[in-house]
């Protein structure tokens, strides 16, 4: 079987004006996974990665720790959702969940959590999302199609955010919605998931995993944003 391993992009510039581009951690985390794929013989024969900032400058920070940079392919299906979009129109029926003055991580996590809840059920004015949650599970499975209709003798990276990834962990596991929203706040940032595939079926190795940061001088580095 052929194999692939699904990164979230390193930590991002949370609280800041524009979220999508990686904050200086964030390019050092990805250094450091490119640096252990190398420690680890492993090399890509291509690497997948959505549009948005985050998945470039991540992607670029592993191929800069490896030993031979794979083909690079871009697609849009494994961009994030439209947090804000979803959160917004939320929020439009629900002005009792707005967040507080100076929030806190854990203000943000909470109305994520219960608009990802609302849009996943139908809940929220459809003129006002970007896409719908069906949209959204349908443009994730067409880009693994695409990754899984690869013949390589090397591993595929692909580059993506925690959103697209909990859902890519249903399509393959069966999930509901409920587990991919819990899956979705758990996910770390350059987190590993590691699959096998063929063309007909789709096997989880491993989930979430860190090598690259579990050592007692990196555990401050471990983050979820």
């Amino acid at each position: 079987m052929s194999e692939f391993y699904l990164v979230r992009h390193g930590q991002a510039s949370f609280g800041a004006k524009n979220y999508d581009k990686l904050s200086e951690l964030g390019h050092q985390q990805a250094r450091w996974l490119g640096e252990y794929f190398t420690s680890r013989s492993i090399s890509f024969s291509h690497a997948f990665m959505g549009d948005m900032v985050r998945h470039k400058e991540t992607a670029e920070g592993i191929i800069l720790g490896l030993n031979q940079a794979p083909i690079v392919r871009v697609d849009t299906g494994f961009n994030e959702f439209n947090f804000k979009n979803i959160g917004d129109s939320y929020l439009s029926s629900n002005p009792q969940s707005n967040l507080p003055d100076n929030p806190k991580p854990a203000d943000f996590y909470r109305l994520l959590k219960l608009a990802m809840y609302a849009w996943s059920e139908g809940l929220l004015h459809e003129a006002s999302l970007d896409e719908s949650w069906t949209d959204f599970r349908e443009r994730v499975h067409s880009a693994l199609h695409k990754v899984c209709q690869q013949e390589s003798d090397k591993p595929i990276l692909i580059v993506s955010s925690g959103g697209a990834i909990s859902m890519l962990m249903s399509l393959v596991l069966g999930l509901d919605a409920k587990q991919v929203i819990e899956l979705n706040m758990q996910v770390r940032n350059t987190s590993i998931s590691h699959f096998y595939f063929n063309k007909n079926t789709i096997r989880l190795a491993s989930f979430n995993n860190i090598p690259h940061l579990d050592s007692p001088d990196r555990l401050d580095s471990i983050t979820f944003s």
